[in-house]
């Protein structure tokens, strides 16, 4: 596992100010000011997006960091972040984050790098729940990249690939500055990645995908950032 998670508090709480009305999802900004989607709105029933598409559209890199990322201590650092119009995305390991809220599997006896605190807290001021909510972790602002520069920040939706599941998060932890590939134990278990803080994860094959200027509100509701992750996967594969 890799160095702790480092915590934000102040900017995650500014991020999870009420901004729009109940029931309105923001999903994208534009010069003409952010666009909304409403919850109802978003189809229920369309094909799923498969892992296959994604990764075909991810294959080629194009930087927007400065420089490289080591997915864990001490290693070499080979991973860049790609951009697109759409997105950023990288391709990395996945270690389990198991901050936040303490539950059966998440707590400083499961985990020695427990922290109870994220980056990002719910709408009700708790922090977030590592074995229950799907979340990715970015790295910290540095000279290498500011995830900020390309409109990622707390609730940013973000599709993650593992083999042939795609799985829909949130932006939820900040990490290490010059650290990559982490993600929540709730994401783990979803990609059928054993979720264990000790042991589990995966050394290679997660590609990330945060769709830029998306934000999930509030950022605990994981049937939005499904739903809204779903149709901005779709606008990604089907984008020139």
């Amino acid at each position: 596992m890799r160095a702790q998670s480092l915590t934000l508090a102040a900017a995650g709480a500014a991020l999870l100010a009420p901004t729009t009305p109940p029931g309105i999802t923001p999903v994208t900004a534009s010069a003409a000011g952010p666009q909304v989607v409403r919850q109802d709105s978003v189809p229920r029933h369309a094909a799923e997006v498969r892992a296959a598409d994604l990764l075909a559209k991810a294959r080629d890199c194009t930087p927007v960091s400065r420089g490289r990322y080591r997915n864990d201590d001490g290693a070499p650092a080979t991973t860049p972040v790609c951009g697109t119009r759409e997105a950023v995305f990288w391709k990395a390991d996945l270690d389990i984050d198991c901050d936040g809220r303490p539950g059966r599997h998440c707590n400083d006896r499961t985990d020695p790098l427990f922290s109870g605190t994220t980056a990002y807290q719910q709408s009700d001021g708790k922090q977030l729940d590592a074995e229950r909510l799907p979340y990715v972790v970015v790295p910290g602002p540095s000279r290498i990249w500011d995830h900020g520069d390309d409109g990622v920040r707390g609730g940013s939706v973000a599709a993650v690939v593992h083999r042939d599941r795609v799985r829909y998060a949130v932006v939820g932890d900040v990490g290490p500055h010059d650290l990559i590939g982490e993600a929540s134990y709730a994401t783990a278990e979803a990609l059928g990645i054993r979720p264990d803080p000790r042991g589990g994860g995966t050394a290679s094959g997660v590609t990330y995908i945060v769709f830029k200027d998306t934000r999930v509100a509030p950022i605990e509701d994981h049937a939005a950032a499904v739903m809204v992750g779903e149709r901005l996967a779709r606008q990604f594969v089907r984008s020139r």
